[in-house]
């Protein structure tokens, strides 16, 4: 099941879905994006992840980790992709698989931006969130 579902009539353009696994950080996003005005949405695995795509409007854009318990981001990329109302959302990819293959995978089904997290300041991670609202 979902950590939070919004019902159509409360999704806003700026309404983003968080899909990562790591309590600390998915607080530290959340923070962070609604401290900038930024609703979000949440799942905590590729399983929570899939039955969102499946039972709720699309958010503006899906930040999505890769190494998730059940359904793996490569799988939950892919369901966004094979979704009608889903396809053309931004979906930027925030993991630690820095490799080429891992990268080049997510380049051909479709990603927005590729960001390895190690690298990346959660400040950083909000303007490219924002470039696409």
């Amino acid at each position: 099941m979902p950590s939070t579902a919004l019902p159509k009539s409360t999704v806003s353009k700026k309404d983003i879905l968080i899909v990562e696994d790591d309590q600390f950080l998915l607080k530290a996003y959340q923070l962070k994006f609604e401290k900038e005005g930024i609703a979000t949405r949440t799942a905590v695995n590729g399983d929570d992840a899939i039955t969102m795509i499946e039972t709720t409007p699309p958010p503006a854009v899906v930040l999505l980790d890769l190494m998730l318990p059940g359904k793996n981001g490569f799988e939950v990329l892919g369901k966004i992709r094979s979704t009608e109302s889903w396809k053309t959302v931004p979906v930027i990819v925030v993991s630690n698989l820095g490799q080429l293959s891992d990268i080049e995978q997510g380049k051909k089904l479709g990603v927005s931006e590729y960001i390895i997290k190690a690298e990346t300041r959660i400040a950083d991670i909000v303007k490219s969130i924002k470039k696409y609202l």
